[in-house]
């Protein structure tokens, strides 16, 4: 059985890679230098070559540098005046990640690679990809719809376009799935798990000695895999693993609360005991939202505010979920979801989540 892929240096792929040496595939490997900021990813996937080999398990790779012309593309894993973003994988601001029709010009490069393999070693070649449902969000070139119809256009300008087909095997699934995956992989071929994934790199923006961030999307999804699976990530980051997990839970509850109208469990906030002086910022846009000179202790659970401070302008909305008559608060500028505003005998109550705030002193 015969394939070639794409080999990132990244989690997914390398995930990947070790599945397809598990089914007994021969394997060829392309990797792509194409100005990417963290192309520390290049010298781990060289990493996990030799390390195969030494195993016994050899791979063909090879990388094509591209750098000369998807230079010219905009985007922050290519340009230095854009800087990485932060937070968690789904949220608005990780577009500015994607590089332009980047998956379109790789699998065009591994399409024709196969397409060769094909006719040289007569035998039919499936390209496989470790693209996944975690990226569909985010990475239009990451869904199985565009793999439909790219590779439809590829048979149709090919000739012997049958030797050759897509490979996906998560397109379903996520990086946990990816994980889990690996970890019967790695034991069936005699592979240590924590060599494997110390030898790559997801973060997009590494620090000078290799070492990731923990707080670019990319970095807080493959954090919250670990988390999930029970292990601890062997790769090593800027921070502690401990400090590192608890920022990517905090980034996840963010965006569950925020942008999907989420709410944080009673009495587990920051800001629910919290009474120092300053102001409270929306987390996701910082406007400025509300005074500590309104906040009071309601002892329902949630930070509690009598009135919102001058030209915040939150935004009131009926909300009928959950059988309640409610109205819901939002921030004015980001459209983020913030809690709820009750009308009570001892006034106005802003039940706002924790999460939503930025606190800054006076």
């Amino acid at each position: 059985m015969r394939a070639v892929m794409a080999l990132s240096g990244g989690m997914d792929s390398t995930g990947l890679l070790i599945h397809l040496l598990s089914k007994g595939y021969k394997v060829s490997c392309i990797s792509y230098e194409y100005g990417q900021k963290h192309n520390i990813e290049l010298e781990r996937a060289k990493a996990n070559i030799a390390y195969l080999s030494q195993e016994g398990h050899e791979v063909e790779h090879q990388i094509a540098d591209l750098s000369s012309a998807m230079g010219l593309f905009h985007s922050a894993l290519t340009s230095d005046e854009i800087d990485v973003p932060e937070g968690h994988y789904e949220e608005e601001q990780m577009k500015a990640t994607v590089v332009p029709n980047r998956n379109a010009i790789f699998s065009s490069i591994l399409y024709g690679y196969a397409l060769s393999v094909a006719l040289k070693e007569e035998t039919n070649v499936i390209i496989a990809l470790g693209v996944h449902s975690g990226d569909h969000a985010i990475y239009p070139d990451c869904r199985p719809e565009f793999y439909d119809a790219i590779g439809n256009a590829f048979s149709v300008g090919n000739w012997d376009s049958e030797k050759v087909s897509f490979h996906l095997p998560y397109i379903d699934g996520d990086k946990e799935t990816i994980l889990r995956d690996a970890l019967v992989s790695c034991k069936k071929i005699g592979l240590d798990f924590n060599t494997v994934f110390a030898n790559t790199n997801t973060s997009y923006n590494p620090d000078k000695d290799g070492r990731s961030s923990g707080t670019s999307g990319a970095d807080v999804e493959r954090i919250l895999a670990f988390h999930a699976i029970g292990r601890k990530d062997p790769v090593e980051y800027v921070s502690s693993w401990e400090e590192v997990l608890e920022s990517a839970l905090k980034a996840q509850l963010r965006h569950y609360v925020m942008k999907q109208n989420g709410t944080e469990r009673p009495y587990t906030g920051e800001y629910d005991k919290h009474f120092e002086q300053g102001n409270y910022y929306c987390a996701d846009c910082d406007k400025l939202l509300f005074s500590s000179d309104s906040k009071f202790d309601s002892g329902c659970g949630w930070p509690a505010f009598s009135e919102e401070a001058s030209n915040a302008e939150i935004t009131q909305l009926k909300d009928t979920s959950y059988g309640m008559v409610r109205i819901e608060v939002r921030c004015s500028k980001c459209d983020s979801h913030l809690g709820h505003l009750f009308h009570e005998t001892r006034g106005p109550r802003y039940c706002i989540n924790s999460i939503c705030l930025n606190f800054r002193g006076d």
